[in-house]
């Protein structure tokens, strides 16, 4: 019986600081991205993702009608790789994560900074998936506005 009981501690106890290991890499693998961006280092930038990822922006056209925009992780890379490091400062703050087995659901509030200037704030959705025990983004979905920021 003390067996029993010794060995539900054990479980418990490391269960509860796998799950935050596993939390940590799920957010190293994010922050990644967003070092990559202000180091305008376009290679790093492209091992964030999984070969197959998809990178969308919801927006709206000069009518007001919501719109989705699609861009390949390569044209993102190219698109940073031609900045100055340091001019793009995207500041996240973690407010979930969801984890399951090789997924992971990640949302991102962020304020967006371009050459030390605020351009624009929304919230970053992400996908994760674990690929040979290392996170990488599959789906990127955002938000960008102007109004409604706190900076």
């Amino acid at each position: 019986m003390h067996r029993l009981l010794l060995l539900l501690i054990l479980v418990t106890l490391t269960s509860g600081s796998f799950g935050q290991q596993t939390q940590d890499s799920v957010k190293a693998a994010v922050n990644k991205l967003f070092v990559a961006m202000k180091q305008a280092d376009s290679a790093t930038l492209v091992s964030s993702f999984t070969d197959s990822a998809i990178l969308q922006t919801i927006a709206k056209n000069k009518d007001g009608k919501v719109i989705i925009r699609n861009e390949t992780v390569g044209d993102f890379a190219h698109m940073i790789a031609t900045i100055e490091k340091g001019a793009a400062d995207e500041r996240i703050v973690f407010e979930s994560i969801k984890i399951d087995a090789d997924l992971a659901s990640v949302w991102t509030p962020y304020n967006f900074y371009f050459k030390g200037k605020f351009s624009h704030c929304g919230v970053n959705s992400f996908q994760l998936v674990r690929v040979d025990n290392i996170w990488k983004i599959n789906y990127l979905i955002d938000t960008r506005r102007k109004q409604g920021c706190a900076e």
